[in-house]
């Protein structure tokens, strides 16, 4: 591995670790806004990554929030029961065949998520993208991609492990 050159900044091993640890500080420093507005709703934190997941991918069954979420069909049933009694949620006919029922979010959502996280996103498109080029937001996307497909592909592997149970 390179050493570090002073004339040109940290070598590759010190990067990759200022790297490693910003990307733990930024998925810590979401997980705080999300805790705060699960807290706010008076939420549970699956209750709110369902509705995030209803809202980014539309409605959908039951059965395909509980693989996108990774919770128990069980659960899901129970995440559903709550946002619907909190009017965050409604299960409705599919419009594309009336005998499947599919869960979908509420105008509500779109109101109080305007509320909560459409000021985050406009002092960071507007105080930090705005710094970056168009190719290097390309660059960040496809890094940040990349970090998604591996974070789940090991999600996926350490549920697959036997616990002992």
């Amino acid at each position: 591995m390179a050493s570090a050159d002073p004339a040109r900044g940290p070598g590759r091993g010190e990067l990759l670790r200022q790297l490693g640890r910003a990307v733990v500080e930024s998925q810590d420093a979401t997980d705080a806004v999300d805790q705060a507005v699960a807290e706010l709703r008076g939420l549970s934190r699956s209750d709110l990554r369902c509705l995030g997941i209803l809202e980014f991918w539309g409605p959908m069954a039951a059965g395909e929030l509980a693989e996108r979420s990774a919770l128990t069909p069980g659960a899901i049933t129970g995440v559903l029961d709550r946002l619907e009694a909190r009017g965050y949620a409604r299960r409705v006919a599919d419009a594309t065949d009336r005998r499947r029922v599919v869960a979908k979010i509420t105008p509500l959502v779109r109101k109080l998520n305007g509320e909560t996280y459409r000021p985050l996103a406009e002092e960071g498109n507007a105080q930090i993208a705005a710094t970056y080029s168009d190719d290097e937001l390309r660059l960040l996307v496809g890094f940040l991609n990349q970090s998604r497909d591996l974070q789940l592909r090991h999600a996926a592997r350490i549920r697959a492990m036997d616990h002992g149970r």
